[in-house]
């Protein structure tokens, strides 16, 4: 069978995410797709709005054959770790494409930016440190590093979220020389970081902004979504009592921030350049989440970089936890969150040909990184009533989801 890889975080899964599906399986002509999803916490530092488990049934019932878990270590990071963690666990799975979604639709457009890339690489790099030295935060100051080496281009702008990732996946599978294909498709209507719904498909921010800002799911809103993510959405709220948003965690995060000495903190992943001290300078009085974020904000430190360096002391996520990352050509296990019917004949047949664990729940720790996980997940549930957080925990040691 033919397996084609996408990366995703469905948080939550909307109508632009069946349109990426069913292109993929059209562009890639797979018999198999399948999904590496972040889990607790997303890319951007953000909690996922519903857990790991409702989101993984989501997409099985629209038309993904497997989904596979991210790592945390992996997920809460940076484009470049983001990419080596996804494209690696979806290496591992067999995959012989991978499909994303980009402005343009033009995988030659990354082919081509990767070679020019190559060619000025040290030379990118020398601009890149001038101008984070210059206070330029990391996206801004990479960004002009890339126009400068003549990367940018309005057929692939690297000032846009969805073409920085691709472009880190190509970057990855052509480093690596991994027998991967990427597959670029034109992304349909709505951008990244659109806060207002305007149709049937919009963004994650402006579906997740409306259902967290009205508690409800009608109207406009719903018309973003298929109907098993609007199913999943209400059987989550209903088990856990919420939906999940960052203020829900700010007491436990402030706590944690007040009990911490300075060296504590800045043995936390992220927390780096003395930002210790001004992590418990802002702290003094803070009454919300967003008020917090709005005190220690500044043009070096950005929301994305500071709502991850919370999720690494929400989870105690050190310095020393990401050495297992260092110097590593694969990952260390595969985690299976769930599948079809049509998914478990792949994987009955791919997993006699896999050189990692293909691990279906976290009873036995067989690599750190699981620890890590569960950790994740503690630090997910955490902020909801003792009896609902332990029903929901238990999903960890379940096995894998299977829809027929």
């Amino acid at each position: 069978m033919k397996a084609c890889g996408l990366i995703v975080e469905y948080n939550p899964f909307h109508n632009g995410h069946v349109y990426h599906v069913r292109q993929s399986r059209d562009a890639s002509n797979a018999d198999c797709l399948i999904a590496v999803m972040s889990g607790s916490f997303l890319q951007r530092g953000e909690p996922a709005i519903i857990d790991k488990f409702h989101r993984t049934k989501a997409a099985l019932l629209e038309g993904v054959d497997i989904v596979l878990e991210l790592p945390y270590l992996y997920a809460v990071q940076s484009s470049d770790l983001f990419a080596e963690g996804a494209v690696r666990t979806l290496h591992e799975s067999g995959v012989s494409s991978i499909c994303f979604g980009s402005e343009s639709g033009n995988t030659q457009h990354f082919m081509e930016g990767y070679d020019v890339f190559k060619q000025n690489e040290p030379f990118y790099r020398e601009l890149l440190q001038d101008y984070l030295k210059q206070g330029i935060a990391f996206p801004e100051a990479s960004r002009l590093a890339y126009q400068k080496i003549g990367l940018t281009t309005e057929e692939m702008d690297l000032s846009q979220p969805n073409n920085i990732l691709g472009f880190s996946y190509v970057q990855t599978i052509m480093d690596a020389h991994l027998p991967i294909t990427p597959l670029a498709i034109k992304r349909k209507k709505s951008n990244y970081h659109d806060e207002e719904i305007t149709g049937p498909i919009a963004s994650a921010t402006s579906i997740r902004s409306k259902l967290l800002a009205e508690h409800d799911i009608s109207g406009d809103v719903a018309a973003t979504m298929p109907d098993a993510t609007i199913r999943q959405l209400h059987e989550y709220k209903r088990q856990a009592g919420c939906w999940h948003a960052w203020e829900g965690y700010f007491h436990f995060i402030h706590y944690r921030v007040m009990t911490m000495t300075t060296e504590e903190l800045a043995a936390i992943h992220g927390v780096d350049e003395g930002l210790e001290y001004r992590i418990k300078k802002t702290a003094q009085g803070v009454t919300s989440f967003y008020e917090w974020m709005q005190r220690i904000k500044t043009k070096r430190y950005t929301w994305t970089r500071l709502q991850r360096m919370f999720s690494h002391i929400l989870t105690n996520t050190t310095k020393t936890d990401m050495y297992q990352l260092k110097n590593k050509t694969t990952v260390p296990y595969v985690r299976l969150l769930g599948m079809t019917r049509n998914g478990q004949t792949y994987l009955n047949a791919q997993k006699k040909e896999m050189n990692v664990p293909l691990v279906s729940k976290l009873s036995h720790h067989m690599n750190p990184l699981l620890c890590i996980e569960e950790k994740a997940s503690n630090a997910y549930y955490s902020m909801l009533p003792a009896d609902k957080r332990e029903k929901l925990r238990k999903q960890e040691l379940q096995p894998p989801i299977m829809i027929n």
